[in-house]
């Protein structure tokens, strides 16, 4: 059955829950997911045999990240992708804007540094190469707000809105493509936003909050222009399969509506991250004043009541 008008077949049951999510997985995603799961938890078993603690929560905020991209690439979620547009944008908000913010919080780049040995005076293992590149040119660009915000848009409006998207939706090669680089965008984008691994910028919390919603609008706006649009806007989902028994023009409002809604979900879960890390700095160095203050007798509080004194030695 040809569903998209690039010569594609595929043979779709109606959509069901219970049957959408049969097991179909996209091998390159499945790999990748596998091998990020291994790596994080050879990090992980690798720290605690050498005594060091790892928090749990990272753990767990991390493979909730990779299941997330498992669940919309790994089952016959990616097959309604490539058919309704509804399913694709929710691939899509999941994969750019849900995955790279549970991932990053489950600091993988800071594991890979406690985790991995030093290669030696004058060598560059694994672990030098990964400090090299932390501190590259190329990553002082790509996570500078400069680029980051105005790719996290273009991803938008430049691809949904030109023939590229029709283009890369023509395969399945093309639509991997596509995930791979909505994926990379929201790690670039809310790397420096949630900074809890080491990277070339790192902005104050307040710098970051303005980032965040520096870009969460113009998904807003999107959402909004394919709720209101009168024609179906994107040629791929022009003919849907017959068996879906869906309408183009429908499906398209509905995914106006899943990226319209889901620009909040990123907002509020890195506002939440953010007023957490915030208040544990702020009571790291209310901890830090406190062991100096013990360490040199309180000085300041002894050069204050002795100023005191000297006040009211002059009123008297």
């Amino acid at each position: 059955m040809d569903h998209s008008g690039h010569g594609m077949t595929m043979d779709l049951p109606p959509f069901t829950l219970g049957r959408g999510l049969e097991w179909s997985a996209d091998p390159f995603f499945l790999v990748a997911c596998l091998l990020g799961l291994g790596l994080y938890g050879w990090g992980v078993v690798r720290l605690r045999r050498r005594g060091d603690a790892w928090p749990v929560a990272r753990t767990v905020s991390y493979v909730a990240g990779v299941l997330t991209i498992g669940l919309v690439m790994c089952t016959r979620l990616n097959d309604y992708g490539m058919v309704m547009f509804s399913v694709h944008m929710v691939q899509h908000m999941i994969i750019s804007m849900l995955s790279p913010i549970l991932v990053l919080l489950g600091a993988p780049v800071t594991l890979a540094l406690r985790a991995l040995p030093t290669a030696g005076r004058g060598r560059r293992g694994p672990r030098e190469l990964l400090l090299a590149l932390l501190h590259s040119r190329y990553m002082r660009v790509i996570t500078h707000p400069g680029f980051t915000i105005p790719m996290f848009i273009a991803s938008l409006y430049a691809l949904y809105f030109t023939p590229l998207f029709d283009f890369l939706m023509g395969s399945k090669t093309g639509h991997v493509a596509m995930m791979v680089h909505f994926l990379a965008v929201g790690v670039v984008f809310f790397w420096p936003i949630i900074g809890v691994d080491p990277g070339p910028h790192r902005p104050g919390y307040l710098m970051r909050m303005l980032e965040l919603f520096a870009g969460m609008p113009f998904h807003a706006f999107f959402g909004i222009a394919l709720m209101m649009a009168s024609t179906p806007m994107v040629g791929t989902f022009l003919h849907p399969p017959a068996s879906l028994g869906i309408d183009p023009l429908s499906d398209q409002n509905a995914a106006g509506g899943i990226a319209w809604g889901f620009s909040e979900v990123p907002s509020v879960l890195v506002l939440i991250a953010l007023l957490f890390q915030w208040y544990g700095s702020e009571q790291r160095q209310a901890r830090r004043k406190d062991r100096a203050a013990d360490r040199d007798g309180d000085k300041e509080l002894e050069a204050y009541n002795a100023y005191l004194a000297s006040l009211n030695g002059r009123e008297g």
